[in-house]
């Protein structure tokens, strides 16, 4: 059914089709019209769930991993301050193998204060076990939720999942959504039935206390999962296309990747602009392409050394960083290069739209004219250098 709906309406007429018994969520901009609508749906009768108001993030947390471990499907939202203090449990969930949805709206992080756009709150959490799929649009961020209670309840799986979406350009944005029909919905994904769940007819025990004897292989299990995920995925998008009839891979995605000579590599809303500038491109004949990163976590890394082995130059566009070191994905898009005799000349790192600055079809150009055959190392682009000057001077 195509509807014309803002970013997190969409969202939410997913996530009332996956049918989640317990949805507990702490307003945050820009994610709080995603759990406002939910709990519209559930005082109209539309879903029979459980909506806990909490007084924070924290505790919203804390409330689907409960519910999870009781083996209710589970579902909360957030962005920026708001998954750093669900961060204690977010790596609890993650641990005890609870297979919760998130919806992170990636939103700055303080300080300063600033309430727009870049994706430094899920990217800073990469390494808490959960899977992290970057949407570019909005009827990706759809699918990508549908997908997400699939792969995360998934037997070999039992792991939890965050969609991320870009905070405004996909939240308050408005775009013709197809949202999947409630007959397809329940047949891509059936009624969650638990492996395992806490149940006084059947006493277990979960996040125990683990001594050094054991939490090492605890750990290694859950890499090793995750790692298994870069199978799982494809093949649930592949069911997804049977049934819904889009098609998606879930790992990567390729723009005019079969002659390009230069790549952008970039992941979230972005790719969108990359796209038209790419179109601009292709028009006067120069040759470039877009690789696009859905699954950050599991990172699909000898997918895009497949990709990009031919290439001649790489441009990685990181809306994030790692203060005092490399970009993030700039790091593990060259990681994945290490020691390969086929690789480009240049893997070039660039830091765009921190704090909701626009990237335009201007920035795009500005990183194509700075990708010489000279590599560079986290290049801000459109700074402005007077304010810099003012600040340290």
């Amino acid at each position: 059914m195509k509807e014309f709906l803002e970013g997190s309406l969409a969202v939410a007429e997913i996530v009332k089709r996956c049918k989640p018994g317990v949805i507990s969520a702490y307003p945050i901009t820009p994610q709080t019209h995603i759990v406002e609508e939910l709990a519209n749906f559930v005082a109209e009768g539309e879903l029979a769930a459980q909506v806990v108001n909490v007084e924070s993030e924290h505790s919203a947390a804390s409330v689907v991993l409960g519910a999870s471990a009781t083996g209710v499907r589970a579902y909360t939202a957030t962005s920026s301050q708001g998954l750093f203090y669900m961060q204690e449990v977010v790596f609890n969930i993650a641990g005890m193998r609870l297979p919760v949805v998130m919806t992170c709206a990636n939103r700055a992080v303080s300080a300063p204060i600033n309430i727009w756009n870049d994706q430094q709150d899920s990217v800073s959490l990469r390494d808490s076990g959960w899977i992290q799929l970057f949407a570019e649009d909005l009827q990706e961020t759809v699918d990508l939720h549908l997908m997400a209670f699939r792969i995360a309840e998934d037997k070999s799986m039992m792991v939890p999942v965050m969609v991320c979406m870009d905070g405004f350009s996909l939240t308050h944005g408005i775009e013709t959504v197809d949202i999947p029909a409630q007959e397809q919905v329940d047949k891509f994904l059936p009624s969650y039935k638990p492996l395992y769940k806490l149940d006084v007819e059947n006493p277990m025990t979960l996040g125990p206390l683990v001594d050094p004897e054991y939490y090492m292989e605890a750990r290694y299990a859950l890499q090793q999962t995750l790692n298994s995920a870069l199978d799982l995925i494809p093949k649930v998008a592949g069911e997804f296309a049977k049934i819904v009839g889009r098609k998606y891979n879930g790992l990567v995605e390729g723009y005019h990747l079969e002659d390009a000579e230069k790549v952008i590599v970039a992941m979230g809303a972005v790719c969108g602009t990359v796209k038209e500038a790419i179109d601009e491109f292709r028009a006067k004949g120069k040759k470039i392409g877009l690789l696009k990163i859905v699954s950050y976590r599991p990172f699909p890394a000898q997918q895009i050394y497949d990709l990009l082995k031919d290439v001649s130059k790489v441009a990685v566009l990181d809306r994030a960083l790692s203060l005092g070191s490399y970009a993030p994905l700039a790091a593990e898009v060259k990681a994945a290069f290490f020691g390969k005799k086929k690789q480009p000349q240049v893997i070039s790192s660039f830091i765009v739209g921190l704090g909701g600055r626009d990237i335009t079809k201007g920035s795009i150009r500005e990183m194509l004219r700075l990708l010489t055959t000279k590599e560079l190392n986290c290049e801000f682009i459109d700074l402005k250098p007077e304010l810099v000057k003012e600040q340290y001077e």
